[in-house]
């Protein structure tokens, strides 16, 4: 193994699961991996993001968890609240995360995890190259892995790799390619909601003292009402509030773009929140006019697999996950920390298809039934935060109210302890050595 020629990796898409493979991997010794990207470059957007401990665990052992945290924010509460009152249901202290899990419960901005995360692959740029402007298209799986490439500003070529990884998002090329060889669908579908994200600044804040104090507070809060939420969350040293919202997209136009998202209209954001209380009036008011942006809210069914040949899929294009559980992004980069395991040169015996094959199973089978499980549940906590009036919500507010005398689960699942457990207790790179060593991938030290 000392002296083969390097594994060729290439990696479709630069979104977190596809940079977080490629640190992975370059961490894990492999010495020529090229990132694919059709941006023109990495200009990171987007707005706030909850830094679980799963998460976090796995980037401080990248190295890039410090710069991260430095400008992130640690929440040690969380509200859930009624939308239209105001009234708060239920409340969750967050203080022990950290002395259970070892990281605490942070959140931040999108692009400073891109960033970082970006930033530890540019230290590794002897091993990392990254093409943008470049299109993969006509994806072929055997003998090796192939596509044709092409970039913005040059003629088509074709491009072999050993390993190819599909990191390219709901919209996956790489996906429609494998379903398409396995005579299998798996068409991406209208979950019936939209988001927007936005992002108002302590400036834009300092006028309202009853909205100034929520950005000066360390607390992740909810407001649920029948088919829709906002949570929200200060952000970059609590110079930022960022909101998401969830709610129907019934009135809203196809999103014309890669990334489902499209401009929205404030008078409609406003309409839609329009029963819930004043200041979440005066909250949505403060967003410019010509700044609502909206996100479509798609998903598709569960794959038979995530894996063909010397190819396997990462994040959302195998398991795009609503938002309502917090793990989209965490759930990509445990995948790619999982592929740093399997995929070590220490690991792979030879060069042959099926060596990686077995490899990329390995990767599968320990990250597959995990990812799946934890998009139905995001589903699930979506529905009970967005009932409307009747016996469930009645039932759901009587479970809350017992938060107040006592312990109990928590119907908002992201803030339960029992589901905290299962998903920020998990180490994915030990439970990945695990299944190594049980199907044989034992690292060799001359390796």
């Amino acid at each position: 193994m000392a002296n083969s020629p390097p594994f060729e990796i290439a990696i479709a898409g630069a979104g977190m699961g596809g940079l977080a493979a490629a640190l992975a991997l370059a961490k894990a010794g492999h010495t020529n991996i090229t990132v694919y990207e059709m941006a023109s470059d990495l200009g990171f957007v987007g707005a706030g993001i909850q830094l679980a401990p799963n998460m976090a665990r796995i980037l401080d052992r990248l190295g890039c968890w410090k710069q991260i945290a430095d400008e992130a924010v640690q929440c040690y509460e969380t509200s859930i609240r009624e939308g239209s009152t105001n009234k708060e249901l239920g409340h969750v202290a967050l203080d022990y995360v950290e002395k259970t899990y070892g990281y605490p419960h942070m959140v931040g901005h999108r692009s400073s995890l891109a960033g970082s995360i970006y930033d530890g692959c540019k230290k590794e740029s002897d091993k990392i190259t990254f093409k943008f402007r470049s299109t993969i298209s006509d994806i072929q799986f055997s003998p090796r892995p192939s596509f044709q490439l092409t970039p913005r500003d040059s003629e088509p070529y074709r491009v072999e790799c050993d390993i190819l990884l599909g990191c390219d998002g709901v919209k996956s090329n790489t996906r429609v390619a494998m379903l398409e060889e396995l005579n299998e669908t798996a068409s991406v579908v209208d979950t019936g909601q939209a988001a927007y994200r936005i992002m108002l600044t302590r400036d834009q804040m300092k006028h309202d003292p009853e909205l100034l104090a929520l950005i000066d507070t360390d607390t992740v809060t909810r407001w649920i009402g029948h088919r829709r939420h906002i949570i929200a969350y200060p952000i970059s040293n609590k110079t930022i509030y960022n909101i998401s919202t969830a709610q129907p997209d019934d009135n809203f136009a196809e999103a014309p773009t890669a990334s489902y998202t499209t401009k929205g209209s404030k008078s409609t954001m406003i309409q839609v929140y329009g029963d819930y209380c004043p200041m979440i009036h005066r909250m949505l008011d403060l967003v410019p006019e010509g700044e609502v942006c909206e996100w479509k809210l798609r998903v598709h069914a569960p794959l038979s697999t995530w894996v063909h040949g010397s190819m396997a899929l990462v994040g959302d294009a195998c398991h795009p996950t609503l938002p309502h559980l917090a793990q989209g992004a965490a759930q990509a980069i445990e995948d790619a920390a999982v592929l740093g395991v399997t995929l070590a040169p220490s690991r792979i015996a030879d060069r042959r298809p099926e060596t990686i094959n077995k490899a990329l199973k390995v990767y599968e089978s320990v990250r597959k039934s995990r990812a799946e499980a934890l998009v139905e549940l995001a589903a699930e906590n979506g529905r009970s935060m967005h009932l409307g009036e009747g016996k469930a919500k009645e039932e759901r507010d009587k479970v809350f109210a017992a938060l107040k005398t006592g312990k109990g689960p928590v119907p908002d699942k992201w803030a339960d302890a029992d589901v905290q457990r299962m998903i920020y207790g998990f180490d994915c790179v030990t439970e990945a050595e695990k299944a190594c060593r049980e199907e044989g991938l034992v690292a060799k030290l001359d390796a």
